[in-house]
């Protein structure tokens, strides 16, 4: 059975927030050492330090838990792009660089980077919230890349699909079937599609 989506949260207290942090930090452990299946609900409570009643009460499942991870990150690494934004001499050089950046991020911890990635996959209309943060966030990465604060309606399919490779890139690279080097020219190549001319996109 399908989830409904779930209302908007009041923002937490500082307190709140603090309980949060160590709980998305206990999952991540969890997910660093085993995986998608080495997070149980009831070892990250115990991790965490609260009751298994309150970690529900921040995150229903598992997946809500690993979706909220990889906002997180997308979040950092927003903030350090903010802060020093990649290097090229043109968007298409810029956003290739910094989507395997985010890469080389997440390949540093494979197995929380496939926990993270199979909770997108596995994620239904109950965690639509934090889906479609990640989704705003890897936009919004990606059109700072790109130089873009009034995105076209053209540009933001552009952006779509870059994003769509980059997601499948990472699934195939986790399952093996595909190597970095193959991950770097596939995101090159999506990447091209940003300098094009717009007739020679139709």
């Amino acid at each position: 059975m399908t989830a409904e989506a779930r209302p908007a949260a009041p923002p937490l207290t500082e307190r709140q927030e603090a309980r949060r942090r160590s709980i998305l930090q206990a999952g991540a452990q969890l997910a660093g050492r085993g995986g998608f299946e080495a997070v149980q609900m009831r070892e990250v409570a115990d991790a965490a330090g609260v009751a298994l009643g309150t970690l529900y009460r921040y995150f229903p499942s598992k997946v809500h838990l690993l979706v909220a991870l990889m906002q997180d990150q997308l979040q950092h690494l927003h903030a350090s792009l903010r802060r020093r934004p990649t290097a090229g001499d043109d968007a298409a050089e810029r956003v290739a660089a910094t989507l395997m950046l985010a890469f080389r991020a997440l390949q540093r911890e494979p197995h929380l980077a496939d926990a993270m990635v199979r909770a997108l996959t596995f994620a239904d209309r109950g965690v639509s919230p934090e889906v479609d943060a990640v989704s705003r966030l890897t936009t919004a990465i990606v059109l700072d890349a790109m130089g873009v604060e009034d995105p076209t309606q053209e540009q933001l399919s552009v952006v779509r699909v870059i994003e769509h490779t980059w997601h499948s890139a990472l699934i195939t690279w986790l399952s093996g079937r595909e190597s970095i080097a193959q991950v770097k020219g596939d995101i090159e190549t999506v990447c091209g599609l940003i300098d094009l001319p717009a007739d020679t996109r139709r």
